[in-house]
Parts: structure tokens; sequence; C-alpha cells
């Protein structure tokens, strides 16, 4: 069989009248958000959320905080093996696609890809192999080989012409700071992403993350509350501009608020010296309703599933192209 990979992209308008399909990856935290009772309220204050922050953070030009608002796509990527086509077609990777509507000069700016970032893969690494690799051990560890896999077909779908037909520029991952590490602030200071902040060791998740071939720094931007991730190819100040960063902010920290309120919607913002913890009790709930527990549950089906229908079928040929092209 023929190791060539093909990817094929797909979108769809993120907005109140949005609802998951049926082949959506549900671990997703805008697919949470779109279900039962409540789901257009959700949908609806979660994206006045994102454009209110937006406006806050874009003041310049901006007197009554109302001239911009954020369009968001949900970007599904599948990826094929070989001259099959898409029968076997597996669904890779899930983002958020920012665009910006300026009403001032009625002109709709390209944002940034990455936001809300989800995989099967990486599922099937933290819900399957990790667990499997310490059951019965008395420390944990991790494989040696752990994230090669994921972290080849991310590099290999940015690479692809599908990438380059849709996306002018690389993506910027965005997420929240670990609870396990300490963040230290430094003097650097960024007109829009804020506070630069520093950690004392790298997290499992940088480590995933550098094998996808990103970087990672921590800013805290202006009246946010906690340092957030931004992982990225190049150069994360000079690359991006400033409506494009505040694009991924205002996105990202609305979903943070929402599923992670201990952290980012607490009621003090972190200090010099900070440790961010989903033990902390003095933060403010959203009016947005998010099941966490049920996201859990479902990362860990979604885990299973990668296994089932990607990983166990194509084990030898994923093996084999991995192990190629990181040589």
């Amino acid at each position: 069989m023929s190791t060539d990979f093909n990817f094929h992209i797909t979108k769809i308008s993120f907005d109140e009248d949005y609802r998951p399909s049926e082949n959506t990856r549900i671990t997703t935290n805008f697919a949470n958000l779109a279900r039962g009772e409540n789901r257009q309220e959700n949908l609806r204050n979660a994206l006045r959320m994102i454009d209110n922050r937006f406006n806050a953070l874009a003041h310049w030009d901006n007197p009554k905080g109302d001239r911009y608002a954020v369009e968001l796509d949900i970007i599904s990527v599948e990826m094929s093996i070989g001259a099959e086509g898409r029968n076997d077609a597996f669904p890779l990777i899930e983002i958020l696609k920012t665009n910006i509507v300026d009403s001032k000069s009625g002109e709709r700016i390209e944002g940034i890809a990455g936001n809300n970032f989800s995989s099967y893969v990486r599922d099937y690494d933290f819900s399957v192999v990790l667990p499997e690799h310490n059951r019965n051990k008395a420390g944990f560890s991790a494989p040696n080989d752990f994230g090669d896999l994921h972290g080849n077909l991310f590099k290999c779908f940015l690479n692809s012409d599908a990438y380059k037909a849709h996306f002018s520029k690389p993506p910027v991952i965005c997420l929240s700071a670990s609870s396990s590490k300490i963040y230290h602030r430094t003097e650097n200071q960024h007109p829009v992403l804020g506070a630069e902040y520093l950690q004392n060791e790298f997290s499992s998740t940088d480590g995933y993350f550098r094998k996808m071939g990103l970087q990672v720094r921590y800013f805290m931007p202006p009246n946010c509350v906690a340092p957030l991730a931004f992982y990225f190819l190049g150069d994360l100040l000079g690359d991006y501009t400033n409506l494009e960063l505040i694009s991924t902010i205002s996105t990202m920290e609305t979903f943070q608020k929402i599923y992670r309120p201990e952290i980012y919607n607490a009621n003090s913002a972190a200090g010099a010296c900070y440790q961010p913890s989903l033990r902390h009790q003095d933060y403010s709930l959203t009016r947005i309703v998010y099941d966490r527990e049920e996201r859990s549950r479902l990362a860990v089906e979604q885990g299973k599933f990668a296994e089932e229908h990607f990983i166990k079928p194509y084990k030898t040929i994923l093996e084999q192209w991995s192990a190629n092209y990181a040589a």
C-alpha cells in the first residue's frame, strides 16, 4: 500500500445556530457548548464574550468598544492513506479559525488558525498509551517515542498542499498553563500579549507539542488573571499582527473562562510567582453551561476509537512512515 498521506479540509461556521454534525469530534469544547437545553444561549453568550474581549484589547480608534466582531470557522481535517481515496478517511484534527470583521472600514481580516486544537491521536496517546504504559508501576513515565507519530502527522499536515491552500500563516495553539508548574513573571511586556512568564521546567504538554515542531511562550494579556500558553512556529511576536493575536486571545481566554474558571475566571490575578490550581475556590462562574466531566469521559472513548479505526489497522505503515519522516 502506498504511504502517501492525503488531507482533506472542510469548514463550518461556529455561530449561535451551530449544531454538531454526527461525525464531529464531540470532545471539542465548542461541540460541548452546543448541546442540551441551553445550547443557543450558551453559544450566544460565548460569542458575545469573545467580541467583548476583542474590543477591550483592540481599544484604539474604538471609542464605543464595538468596532470589531470575531467570526469563527470549525476546521475539520481528514486524512487518507494511499490510493483508496476518502472511503477510509480518518478524522485527524479539528481547530477553530478566526476572522475579524471591522465595522468601521467594512473589511474582513483573516485571523489565526489553531484555536481549540483537538486531535484523535492525541486522545489516543493520553487516554490509551499513557495509562497502559504506567499500569502497575510505582512511578509515572512516558514511552520514549511518546508523541512521535502525532508530531510527525501534524508536521506533515502543515507542509501539505491542503494546509497551504487554506491558510496563509502557521497556526498558533493557545492552551491553559499547566497546574503542575510554577511560572515567574518577567519584565518583558507586549502591548497585546501582556506580561511574559517563564516556567520553572517544561511540562509534558510542552514536550508533546515540541514533537509537533512547536515552541512555547507564556503571556498574561492585559486584564487577564493567569498566563496562557502559546504554541507556535517562527516568531510569535513578529509574524502576527496585533489584531491576529487579539483574535486568538479573545477566543481562547473565553473558552478557558468557561471550562477552567478556577484559573481563568479567578477573582484575583496571578502574581509575580504563580502556580495555577483547579482546586482554587475564589472564582466566578460564567452563565455558560459546560460539562467538564463528560468531556473527560468522551476523551477516553475518542482515544479508543482512534486505536480501533486508525492505529491498529495501519500500525505497520504508520510506524515505518513515522520513522522515515523523522529521519
